[in-house]
């Protein structure tokens, strides 16, 4: 069975919003790295649209440092999965699935293949409470922002989800990796 990893860029008070964060080359090459063995995005809309088509764009341009356009060779190259009701079409290998993104991503998990990466914060509670995330992966900014989407609406979990601390990184932006893995 597949692995699916989570990782999302948030604030120190919780939000994830990413034109709120500044990466720089280390976060870049942390997250180019962190893909090497991801052979499958798994996006909501809102997500998709935040990605593409700014990192294909700068894939195809190499508009980006070195470090941004190797992040967006390997980003745009992957496959990926965008679950929308209204999404009409899309690009940059990418195959639109209408609805039910639980039962889309454990037919996708039963595959053979790498690992898949999911970003999304909208799905985020339906795929915890289906037990298909294995790996957490949150890069916390040294930035209180006191706007935007929380990693979790209040209420979203049933129950608590418990984590194990696997690894962190502290970068010298300030920045911190946590990696956590499903108990």
């Amino acid at each position: 069975m597949r692995t699916v990893s989570f990782g999302m860029n948030i604030s120190l008070d919780g939000y994830c919003d990413h034109t709120t964060f500044s990466p720089n080359e280390e976060l870049h090459d942390y997250f180019t790295d962190m893909m090497q063995d991801v052979d499958l995005l798994f996006f909501g809309r809102i997500m998709y649209q935040l990605m593409f088509p700014y990192w294909a764009d700068v894939a195809r341009d190499q508009s980006g440092t070195a470090d941004e356009n190797r992040f967006a060779e390997r980003f745009t190259a992957i496959e990926k999965v965008v679950v929308s009701r209204t999404l009409e079409n899309a690009q940059y290998n990418t195959r639109i699935v209408r609805g039910n993104p639980a039962a889309e991503l454990m037919k996708l998990k039963q595959q053979p293949g790498g690992t898949i990466s999911v970003d999304t914060v909208s799905m985020l509670p339906e795929l915890i409470s289906a037990g298909l995330i294995d790996k957490f992966y949150l890069v916390v900014h040294p930035v209180i922002v006191g706007r935007g989407r929380p990693l979790l609406d209040a209420g979203s979990l049933q129950e608590n989800f418990n984590l194990k601390l696997v690894d962190t990184i502290v970068f010298k932006s300030g920045c911190v990796a946590l990696h956590y893995d499903k108990q």
